[in-house]
């Protein structure tokens, strides 16, 4: 750390938190089978390495540094955004608290699966296990991510989300848009749509590699966990902005 310039204005109290966000990315995308080991080879040949050293450019810009995950910025961030989430300070996450994460419309019932699936303490999450769930949120198109948000998904733990499954967690996603006044959409559209997009080789299973494959599991995670992502999956055809009217 000493060595990296854009880390030098870290305050000493943070360097613990610090080094504890950036090995928690190494061991979230390399040992996803958490075997508690990371070769060093597979190190070598990814690119956090270079984001690390990349840090050591003293002209980086404020951008490049806001999407590192390993600078200064981005640590702080994440660290803040934990800190504003304990609202009774005792330094770990109760569901409740979790619930605020994002644009707080993670539905009950996946909040509920995080907390069954996830390391917890007496039922609340601490910083660690935080880490682990924004890095599966915010890399949602990698498949390490999908891997762990298809472990929470697969109720059951059969190896594969069925129609059964499917409903369980967009009956969720209905009762929120009753909540906020919208017309709920059929179960039914959104299953045939989702197994469209996905093409499975079972064509009444989904199963992580079906996911991955498709290069579509992101979207199917999102509309399932997030009437926020829902929404706006939806609406994408008047949020996406007119090209031809440009030309």
């Amino acid at each position: 750390m000493p060595r990296v310039n854009k880390l030098n204005g870290l305050e000493r109290s943070f360097y613990s938190f610090y080094v504890c966000t950036a090995v928690r990315k190494f061991f979230f995308f390399l040992d996803p089978l958490r075997s508690g080991k990371i070769r060093i080879q597979d190190i070598l040949a990814c690119s956090f390495l270079d984001d690390l050293l990349e840090l050591r450019d003293e002209e980086l810009s404020k951008e490049m540094q806001e999407s590192n995950w390993f600078s200064a910025p981005s640590a702080l961030r994440v660290y803040g955004q934990y800190l504003n989430l304990d609202k009774d300070r005792n330094g770990m996450l109760s569901k409740e608290e979790l619930a605020r994460y994002g644009t707080g419309t993670l539905t009950d019932v996946f909040l509920d699966r995080v907390f069954q699936e996830c390391l917890t303490y007496e039922g609340e999450m601490d910083y660690k296990t935080y880490l682990d769930f924004v890095l599966a949120m915010e890399n949602r198109r990698e498949p390490q991510a999908l891997r762990y948000l298809f472990r929470i998904l697969d109720v059951h733990h059969q190896g594969y989300l069925n129609v059964f499954t499917l409903n369980f967690f967009f009956r969720a996603i209905q009762e929120q848009m009753k909540i906020h006044g919208q017309e709920p959409i059929k179960f039914q559209d959104v299953n045939d749509e989702v197994f469209d997009m996905v093409k499975p080789c079972d064509p009444f299973k989904l199963t992580l590699n079906d996911l991955i494959r498709s290069g579509k599991g992101d979207t199917v995670v999102s509309i399932l966990i997030d009437l926020n992502d829902f929404w706006t999956y939806e609406n994408r055809e008047f949020l996406v902005p007119d090209l031809s009217d440009e030309v």
